[in-house]
């Protein structure tokens, strides 16, 4: 960890935001249902209200994701930190304030106008900081760690959640929120390399630059879906990871969207058993990222590694929609120690396709592919999902919705086979690190 200790306050960021984040999650599904459908264990109004805010946010998010990691190329990576940090902290003010119906109402609509610009833009800029900073050979490494850190808030997150009261886990949310915003504000050095450091990379082929010329003037700097066209017509390897992007969280959409309302319909959990699952997967996941991941990557490659991960997440999720006693899912959480390579190994591949001034659009892409999934998850299993856990269905099998979204994680573990380790666009090597230190 020692050359790494330039990101630290990188690190702590992410750390903190993903913890005022994350310790909220167990709580969502029994407030929710306290809202819409106070007393009872189904409720298909729940799940389409998921559904729809996964559809609405994915949409808002896919065009938005883009110009965020354009933005990010063109202002910095801590000037486009701070809107989606600020803005996160206030639907949990509205949750710690009451709970009641009209108050979820309300944070309902907050929180999905806010995911439409945000979601996901904290984890991407934070990889495209990393890439700033980090040589191509140790890059794959590093964002493991980084995925490990967020694990590791997940952990902490859940475990406070675990504890202590649902009005108090959504102030200690917030107050986290606001330390994590004047921490990075206060402490993290700004990322962007400057004109004489890209001024060395004569090698480095820029595949945006082979887009054509936009029509519009106005327009002619921002990204666009000929941007996207272009980098996937130019690289292959990133067209598949961009194809197992989304076919990944078409699963992860899938299985999140219904996983909880299943296990409450099944087996009765409630908020301190969805935050026992999380707390095992996230010590699963951040072992495997802080420990394990560092020392695979350089010997098995992050190509097999992905297909690894990608394997074991497809096992994991048919394991969920089989279980047949309650303890079923505590297992299948403990596969989460190999699923977690999968992302990073994802965005490090992706990262190594494309040039040191396009970091930001490629990580912005790969997160509108990945929102553009959230479109089409719930569309496709939210429905399933509420009529197999209602008294309605063709037949029994509750977990049926989950299963048909391990055949989304089974298509792209089979794609992920496919992709081969190009030589890199990218020749650059980052020499100025030591004015990252703390």
């Amino acid at each position: 960890m020692g050359k790494f200790f330039g990101l630290s306050h990188l690190f702590t960021t992410v750390f903190l935001h993903c913890f005022a984040n994350f310790m909220v999650v167990p709580a969502i599904t029994d407030i929710s249902m306290s809202a819409l459908c106070p007393g009872k264990d189904e409720c298909s109004l729940a799940i389409y209200l998921t559904g729809a805010q996964q559809v609405i946010t994915g949409l808002g998010s896919m065009m938005v994701m883009p110009l965020v990691g354009y933005f990010s190329d063109t202002y910095g990576r801590k000037v486009m930190l701070t809107l989606p940090m600020t803005l996160s902290i206030f639907p949990s003010v509205i949750l710690a304030y009451s709970r009641t119906k009209y108050f979820f109402y309300s944070y309902f609509v907050l929180s999905t106008l806010i995911a439409m610009a945000s979601q996901g833009s904290v984890q991407f800029l934070a990889l495209a900081y990393v890439a700033d900073n980090v040589p191509e050979s140790r890059r794959g490494a590093v964002f493991g760690i980084m995925s490990g850190i967020a694990s590791s808030s997940f952990v902490l997150g859940n475990f406070s959640a675990r504890f202590i009261s649902t009005s108090a886990t959504f102030q200690v949310s917030a107050a986290m929120g606001m330390i994590s915003l004047v921490y990075m504000r206060v402490l993290l050095p700004e990322s962007m390399m400057n004109k004489s450091m890209r001024s060395k990379d004569k090698e480095t082929e820029c595949l945006l630059e082979k887009t054509p010329a936009k029509k519009w003037h106005l327009f002619k700097t921002l990204p666009s879906l000929n941007d996207t066209l272009c980098l996937l017509r130019n690289s292959p390897t990133f067209a598949k990871v961009a194809i197992v992007a989304f076919f990944t969280n078409v699963a992860d959409a899938g299985l999140m969207a219904s996983l909880m309302y299943y296990l409450k319909a099944q087996f009765h959990y409630n908020k301190d058993q969805f935050a026992d699952i999380m707390i095992i997967s996230g010590v699963a996941g951040s072992i495997s990222q802080l420990i394990f991941m560092p020392i695979l990557t350089p010997l098995v490659g992050e190509e097999k590694l992905l297909s690894i991960g990608l394997f074991f997440n497809f096992v994991h999720i048919i394991l969920y929609s089989i279980a047949w006693a309650p303890w079923v899912p505590y297992a299948a959480a403990m596969i989460s120690s190999v699923v977690i390579f999968a992302m990073p190994c994802m965005r490090s591949i992706a990262s190594k396709q494309i040039g040191p001034s396009e970091q930001g659009k490629a990580q912005g892409y790969v997160t509108g592919i990945c929102s553009f999934a959230n479109i089409v998850s719930p569309l496709a299993f939210s429905p399933l999902a509420a009529l197999f856990l209602s008294n309605n269905a063709p037949f029994h099998f509750p977990g049926f919705s989950i299963m048909c979204s391990g055949l989304a994680a089974m298509i792209a573990f089979i794609q992920s086979i496919t992709i081969r380790a190009n030589p890199p666009v990218t020749t650059y090597v980052v020499e100025n690190s030591d004015t990252l230190e703390p």
